[in-house]
Parts: structure tokens; C-alpha cells; sequence
């Protein structure tokens, strides 16, 4: 089971606000593009910290315009998404690893329950009280279009674990053990 980074317990869901270092450290993975651009191979248009709602090829946008539509997605769109699924209390930092995974795979795929005979989804894992199940999960959403694995994905989702877990406090951080700080 998850342990807290600090005194607090879990608290229910729609108590929980997305952290600014959150934000920033999904500012961070996405990186930044003025122009909207294919990431991948078989990918939607995406411009700005990684937005792709309604983005067509040829936009284009600012830094601050982007800081300003991240910050309305992640909480208006993705940490909705996640309160509006989960029906367990969660530690702050549980919540911030779901909500970069929701941002980075989508609500839908975040809050996909398993169908009936199969084995379960993160969310129903999550649900039945199953922690340190739920953020091992986190590491199975590695695949790009075309079910490739992409090295970039391996080690988002690795940090957002190690945030899950408590192993880490924020997602700019390192979850490799004894190596500190990412820096570029």
C-alpha cells in the first residue's frame, strides 16, 4: 500500500485540487511547441505543453496561452475525469500521478473498467482499494500508436509510479533510486 509523503491521510477525491508542481511537471514532459505538430506517427495534432483538443495542423500559440489552456484542462477536463471515476479516497500525491496519467492516456482510457471475465483495469483496481496494485498499473500505459512501446512513455510512466507510491514528491523528479533530480 501507498505510504504519505507527510502527515496527511487519504481524503475523498473531490476534496483534492491539482498541486502547481503537478502542473509544471506536466508542462515539463509535454515539452513545448509553438506549431502544431504530429508527435508520433499515427498521433492527433497537438501543439503548446501537449494539448490536442480541437488542434489542427497549422495553429499556433504562445507560452502564456499555453500555460493558461493547461492549466483549464488539467483541472476543468482531466482532474474532473479522475474525481468523477474514482470512488476511493486517495493521498495527494496518488492523485496528482492519476491525473498527469489521465492528462497524458485521456479520461477514457483512465476511467475504461474491465469487461466482465477479463482481469481488471487501473480504475477497477483503484476502486477496490487496491494502491499499490492501481500505481504498478500506471506503468502498463507505455504503448504509442501501432501498440509500440515508446522509451519516452517507459519513463513517464515510471515517474508518475514512483509519485503514486510516494517515492518521489513531484514528476520532474527521478524515480531511479539515488539519482535525484532530472536536469534536461
Amino acid at each position: 500500500m501507498s505510504k504519505p509523503l507527510f502527515s496527511q491521510g487519504r481524503s475523498a477525491v473531490a476534496l483534492l485540487v491539482v498541486a502547481a508542481s503537478t502542473l509544471v511537471g506536466i508542462a515539463v514532459n509535454e515539452g513545448y511547441k509553438d506549431e502544431a505538430y504530429i508527435p508520433v506517427r499515427g498521433d492527433v495534432p497537438t501543439i503548446g505543453f501537449g494539448t490536442t483538443m480541437g488542434v489542427k495542423m497549422g495553429d499556433r500559440t504562445t507560452p502564456e496561452r499555453s500555460l493558461i489552456r493547461l492549466l483549464d484542462e488539467i483541472e476543468g477536463v482531466y482532474a474532473a475525469g479522475v474525481r468523477r471515476c474514482v470512488t476511493v479516497p486517495l493521498y495527494q500525491h496518488e492523485y496528482e500521478a492519476y491525473v498527469s496519467l489521465a492528462y497524458n492516456i485521456g479520461v477514457a482510457a483512465f476511467c475504461r473498467k474491465a469487461l466482465p471475465g477479463r482481469p481488471p483495469n487501473l480504475i477497477d483496481l483503484l476502486n477496490a482499494g487496491r494502491y499499490a496494485e492501481a500505481c504498478a498499473r500506471i506503468e502498463a500505459f507505455k504503448y504509442g500508436p501501432g501498440k509500440k512501446v515508446l522509451p519516452g512513455l517507459v519513463k513517464r510512466r515510471a515517474k508518475e509510479r514512483a509519485l503514486c507510491e510516494g517515492r518521489v514528491t513531484d514528476l520532474q523528479q527521478d524515480s531511479s533510486p539515488g539519482t535525484g533530480d532530472l536536469a534536461g
